[in-house]
């Protein structure tokens, strides 16, 4: 590790609130001049370090049961002079950092008691020249798109939807604002970026006490309700060895081919998903997956892909949809998507998000669908989102295999596969139907509170 000097002030790089923001509860960073500004009224202590976090960057450590409200004006002030005003008579310290965030302590008693960590949420990030319209049927497509000097490259025309793409992010810009005035378009939205799949870590294989892949057998729905297929749009899914047959058919979406020479997060999902199966049907059940690679030879995936895989999977009859993905932006478009699926009888669930706070991830947020957070030894866990949006919380860590290479896979994404595949067991086994299913879950699987 690098030596570091804690000093009272340092502007690293930040950027300046929009232009529109309110004449109070207000503070601008500007990284040209190396100055702040600020208009605050009574702002507590928590929500003012989530904003300098979010403008700076830096990595903000506070002493627990520090306290202060800020209520001070000023224009231009020096980073370290601009501290000092808007945390009053508290303490602090701003320790640069080689190749990583600067960290910033406030404390009363010592910098070493400044142990808890603000966490912002990620600002979402999106594809600059591009933008997922949904159109009224019979709407003229390609001449709405030469309207705005768009190309067509990406579409599903039984569901008027459509992928754009811009000259430029200024064209896309301002094309977004038309298009959300234009009587023929249900919506518009960027096409945003999702998180990177959470890495998983190989465990020794010696390890005394791991679980093995479970042990399933494939059998025969007994009816047509016991007929469920859950729908896995994610990385693509490597061969599973005896838990082959419970993949019914891999599509992909997304352009490219991953490296396969290493454990891809789908087949974390899928196994997972098996193993809560097998905890609910022992022995034998007629489940089966249809995995959709939205991925591809990319490390994120897109809304745009994200909906094709979507569409993908019910299209081959996904009666469950497991959603191990997320981020920050929020898509009409995509949630239009979603709620006919579930108008349709599909039900959804899909991760909160690994930061941790209580900003909605997507498409966990969107209406109708089961948001999953993780647990950690029967509490929250300490890495997982948590807030209003939320609407159960299992288990956030697997133990899956890579060949015979066993490895941890922790995350809310597993605890969601871990929901779905308890719902989908519980529908093969029994037929209660999706209402009750999810009613049920809720009730035992209740978010502990932070």
């Amino acid at each position: 590790m690098s030596k570091v000097r804690p000093i009272l002030f340092c502007l690293l790089l930040a950027f300046s609130l929009d232009a529109g923001a309110s004449d109070t509860n207000s503070i601008v960073w500007r990284t040209a001049t190396g100055r702040v500004s600020a208009d605050v009224r009574g702002e507590l202590l928590w929500p003012l370090l989530e904003d300098i976090a979010q403008q700076t960057g830096w990595h903000i450590f506070v002493e627990p049961g520090a306290e202060h409200n800020a209520s001070v004006k000023f224009k231009d002030l020096p980073s370290g002079d601009a501290l000092k005003m808007l945390l009053g008579d508290l303490n602090f310290a701003l320790v640069p950092r080689t190749n990583a965030p600067s960290e910033l302590y406030v404390f009363r008693t010592t910098m070493l008691n400044a142990t808890k960590q603000v966490h912002v949420a990620k600002i979402p990030r999106r594809v600059a020249d591009q933008l997922l319209i949904r159109v009224k049927p019979g709407t003229d497509i390609d001449a709405l798109a030469r309207m705005f000097g768009a190309k067509i490259v990406g579409r599903i025309d039984k569901l008027g939807l459509y992928l754009l793409q811009f000259p430029d992010a200024a064209a896309t810009d301002a094309a977004l604002a038309q298009l959300k005035n234009d009587s023929d378009v249900l919506g518009a939205d960027y096409n945003y970026y999702l998180d990177p799949p959470p890495p998983m870590q190989p465990i020794p294989s010696s390890t005394a006490g791991l679980p093995g892949p479970p042990n399933l057998t494939l059998n025969p729905p007994t009816s047509d309700c016991s007929k469920v297929i859950i729908g896995l749009p994610d990385t693509a899914v490597q061969p599973l060895g005896n838990l082959e047959p419970f993949i019914s058919k891999r599509i992909s979406v997304a352009s490219g081919s991953p490296d396969t020479s290493t454990l891809l997060h789908g087949t974390g999902m899928a196994q997972t998903i098996l193993t809560a199966v097998a905890r609910v049907q022992s022995g034998g059940t007629s489940v089966q997956i249809v995995a959709a690679d939205v991925y591809g030879s990319g490390e994120t995936a897109t809304t745009w892909n994200v909906a094709l895989g979507i569409q993908a999977v019910i299209d081959n009859g996904a009666t469950f949809v497991n959603l191990s993905l997320g981020g920050g932006g929020q898509s009409s478009v995509l949630a239009s998507l979603i709620q006919s699926g579930e108008q349709d009888g599909v039900g959804f669930f899909a991760a909160a998000g690994n930061e941790p706070v209580t900003t909605p991830t997507y498409p966990a947020a969107y209406p109708g669908v089961n948001a999953v957070t993780a647990l950690q030894n029967g509490q929250l866990a300490p890495y997982a989102n948590y807030g209003s949006f939320v609407d159960m919380a299992l288990p956030g860590a697997s133990v899956v295999y890579f060949g015979s290479q066993p490895y941890l896979v922790q995350g809310t994404s597993v605890s969601t596969a871990y929901a779905t595949g308890i719902a989908a067991g519980n529908e093969a086994a029994n037929c209660p139907g999706l209402a009750q299913i999810q009613a049920a879950m809720q009730k035992q699987f209740a978010v502990p509170s932070n």
